[in-house]
């Protein structure tokens, strides 16, 4: 998976430890925000195109989850986008950018992993 570059955007600092932690031992890069905020600007910067995007929905103050998420695929169309709530899962389908997948917290860190292969393995070219 050389190359593949993930954009993680978690406030919660022990979660976000252990979900980057995950996806480097699958083999992706991984870019980690803790704020929707520094997300979007590093989106926007795009200094290394990003294959996914990892967001958590509720981000305290500032741009949440569905925002990154909108935002990655305004500059990106066909990237996967895998957003993880806790409490936020009933308003994926109205919220969420199409074909993106929810994960409810808590979770196993593997179905992130596997969410995002199966992602990137039916994204458009």
């Amino acid at each position: 998976m050389d190359g593949i570059s993930i954009l993680l955007v978690e406030d919660e600092p022990l979660l976000a430890l252990d979900v980057e932690s995950s996806l480097t031992e699958a083999g992706y890069k991984v870019t980690a925000t803790s704020s929707g905020q520094h997300a979007l600007a590093v989106l926007t910067s795009m200094d290394a195109p990003f294959s996914a995007v990892v967001t958590d929905i509720r981000l305290g103050v500032g741009p949440d989850g569905w925002a990154v998420g909108k935002r990655a695929r305004e500059l990106m169309p066909h990237i996967p986008v895998v957003y993880m709530s806790g409490d936020s899962a009933a308003e994926w389908t109205s919220r969420g950018v199409p074909e993106s997948v929810m994960l409810s917290k808590p979770m196993a860190l593997s179905q992130i992993v596997v969410a995002l292969a199966n992602l990137m393995n039916a994204r458009q070219p």
